[in-house]
């Protein structure tokens, strides 16, 4: 259950992973929501195995960065150009029994945990670490985690506290106070609260507060029959988890729970209207909000978060909130309670003993994501301490894997990209030149951040222990709660990072108006320095592309060169886009990624946009780049063949049915497959490469084209 609205930032390129996905609660958008894919050709066979790429080097791919020999050369690339790019490579990847989903992503993401791994087991070998000290804490952290005997000793100790607590609590008032008391610690709410920057005011920072209070990934898994599966297993979960902490009658509550969420999800706006910046920017004020949605006790709220005396704040689905107070208020205590003791227990079950882990591992990734088996220990021990200290551990990463080099080439990289998308937009005949103005203006107005941030994160107010896993995860939340208030009547840190460099990912934020590229995406199969130019143009200079589109896609296109959420565009230049973009919506609703699942066009519309100007602002980028002169052809293939390769090849990916199934209700980002051949087919150039004809499956004719960047 989301909890905290922290940061704002803006579209992320990859694949599904919550981390800055584009959902409701984050002003990024996000390359990849899981944030991880791959190629399986031209890597050591040895390094391939079950549990994923073993070894802290980089992959490579074929002799100029991309391997003709994972291609499927008998499917017409115009029937399926993910299969004829990436078929052989696809058939002979096997995703490991401790993923619901595998490819270049988590393969890049495998390499980073390698050598964070190998990072902490140098200082776990060391005597010499000063108390105190990041790398002490690194250590201890890790240490925590593995100390299975005292996990197990312990077992649920640590929770009782918290059950105790739960178990006092005799009113709503009460309940009210204690979901505002335990923002950034172990507690459920029935509204997500959090501080990030104010997209009308991007100078400052604002408290936002939007719908939540649902134990399932969102109101799709309740309410359409499609999940039906997934919500009796989700009310077995429920009632386990009840009978493990030897709460009063665990089926029966089990079973009202279920009912109150199930009332709450009826409530919720849908993942598409989450999307939608103008209706998620509603300023009240907490007397307005306490008149607008009585039933819960906003005063008590916001006072035990230590917000009471804020003058304003924002509020996400407004219409919602009156809602879910009135069901807040219309559920007896004693439900309440047993809400909330299993969010709670849900929430801590990753660091108490094996029976609460396994059981939550057991629905949350075996039942909803399909993952046959749990990770082992010591990776989710890497993990855990990247969570709790993940910049420290991103310091020591860029020290010791992030060449200069690659941050010289990638800025490069971006200025031929900005140029292209400069070219472009004043060939747009649907754009008036007062907003082709606006865009030119937005556009120089980009910042670009590579590899890692200038300034690192003081873990100094920590307190880490190598004995105290439950205790390290408590003060660690709270350290985080802790920074987020600390901030919030501060201008406005233009150089903090949304991810650290150690991750495998890029975003966009708009209220930044920045593109943000971390160090471990910076390798092949995304950007290879040694790699054929078209290539890695069609590889990062799609993933450049794409973040960049993020500010002219649907929603980032609401914001201006200086980050406001304001209409920059003229009237009859918006109805043109929102055109265009509808008809690339339609296209996507079409997509069926298992029978009876379609990918939804409305919700990945931003992503969507964000590939389609990808490839299409990378291909002019290449283009550019030439100066006129002609491409080599290279094993039989032209440079826009290349181009187009070297895009397909880093969507090199399966997924579980049940991950799909998840990620076309839940994640802002088109499944792999589609990824490759949702943009390209919009792109002329792509028809002459190829020589894609009428009657071929995902043939396109010239006015169908949708050319939106």
């Amino acid at each position: 259950m989301k909890r905290l609205l922290i940061g704002a930032a803006a579209a992320a390129f990859l694949i599904p992973s919550a981390a800055f996905a584009d959902g409701p609660d984050h002003d990024h958008a996000c390359l990849d929501e899981a944030c991880t894919i791959w190629s399986i050709f031209q890597t050591p066979a040895a390094s391939i195995g079950a549990s994923g790429w073993a070894g802290v080097e980089a992959p490579r791919f074929g002799t100029w960065g991309f391997d003709p020999a994972g291609m499927d050369l008998s499917m017409a690339p115009g029937d399926n150009f993910m299969r004829y790019a990436n078929g052989a490579a696809l058939d002979q990847l096997t995703i490991p029994a401790d993923r619901s989903n595998y490819g270049a992503f988590a393969l890049l993401r495998d390499l980073s945990d390698n050598r964070l791994e190998a990072m902490i087991t140098a200082l776990l070998a060391r005597t010499d670490l000063a108390p105190g000290s990041d790398e002490q804490k690194i250590a201890d952290a890790y240490r925590s985690y593995m100390d299975v005997a005292r996990i197990e000793a312990l077992d649920d100790q640590p929770l009782q506290p918290y059950l105790a607590a739960i178990r006092a609590i005799d009113s709503h008032e009460a309940m009210a106070a204690y979901m505002g008391r335990t923002i950034g610690a172990l507690g459920g709410s029935f509204f997500a609260t959090g501080i990030s920057t104010d997209q009308k005011q991007p100078d400052r920072y604002v408290v936002s507060a939007g719908q939540s209070g649902l134990g399932m990934p969102n109101r799709d898994f309740y309410l359409s029959p499609l999940y039906a599966d997934k919500k009796e297993l989700y009310l077995a979960y429920l009632a386990r988890m009840l009978e493990m902490i030897g709460w009063d009658d665990p089926a029966g509550n089990a079973q009202r729970i279920l009912d109150l969420e199930t009332r709450i999800a009826q409530a919720h706006w849908t993942p598409a209207e989450n999307r939608n910046r103008d209706r998620t920017y509603n300023e009240y004020t907490i007397q307005q909000l306490a008149a607008d949605a009585p039933g819960f006790d906003w005063n008590g709220y916001f006072g035990a978060a230590r917000l009471g005396d804020i003058p304003r704040l924002i509020v996400r689905q407004n219409t919602a909130m009156p809602q879910i107070a009135a069901i807040y208020a219309e559920t007896p205590i004693e439900t309440l309670r047993a809400w909330q003791a299993f969010h709670t227990t849900d929430q801590a079950a990753s660091r108490l003993s094996a029976r609460f882990a396994d059981a939550q591992w057991a629905f949350r990734q075996r039942d909803l994501q399909g993952q046959p088996e749990q990770r082992p220990r010591d990776k989710r021990a890497i993990g855990f301490t990247e969570g709790a200290l993940g910049e420290a551990l991103g310091r020591q990463y860029v020290a010791e894997y992030f060449p200069a080099e690659s941050k010289a080439q990638m800025e490069e990289l971006v200025a031929n990209l900005r140029r292209a998308l400069a070219l472009r937009i004043e060939t747009y005949d649907w754009m008036s030149a007062e907003t082709k103005a606006a865009a030119q203006e937005k556009l120089a107005k980009f910042t670009v951040k590579i590899g890692y941030p200038e300034q690192w994160r003081d873990y100094s107010a920590l307190e880490i222990r190598p004995d105290d896993l439950f205790g390290n995860a408590e003060r660690a939340g709270r350290f985080r709660w802790e920074y987020q208030l600390a901030r919030l009547n501060e201008p406005v840190d233009k150089a903090e990072w949304g991810m650290t460099p150690q991750t495998v990912n890029a975003y966009y934020n708009s209220t930044n108006n920045e593109i943000v590229f971390p160090a471990a995406i910076l390798q092949p199969p995304f950007f290879d320095p040694n790699a054929d130019p078209a290539v890695n143009y069609g590889a990062i200079g799609g993933v450049i592309g794409h973040e960049i589109g993020h500010g002219f896609d649907d929603q980032g296109s609401k914001s201006d060169g200086d980050g406001v959420l304001r209409s920059w565009w003229t009237p009859e230049d918006r109805a043109n886009f929102e055109a265009l973009t509808a008809r690339l919506g339609a296209q996507y609703d079409t997509y069926e990624v298992l029978p009876g699942y379609f990918v939804q066009g409305a919700l990945s519309m931003g992503e969507n946009i964000g590939d389609a100007a990808g490839v299409a602002v990378g291909l002019e980028a290449y283009q550019l780049s030439l100066n006129g002169q002609e491409a080599p052809v290279l094993d039989g293939f032209t440079g826009e063949q290349r181009f187009f390769l070297g895009w397909a090849q880093v969507w090199q990916s399966k997924g579980r049915d049940d991950f799909l199934r998840n990620q076309v209700a839940t994640g802002p980002h088109s499944p792999a497959e589609f990824r490759v051949i949702g943009p390209v087919r919009n792109v002329d150039a792509w028809y002459e490469a190829f020589d894609v004809q009428p009657g071929q499956r995902y043939y396109l004719s010239p006015d169908q084209r949708v050319r939106i960047w």
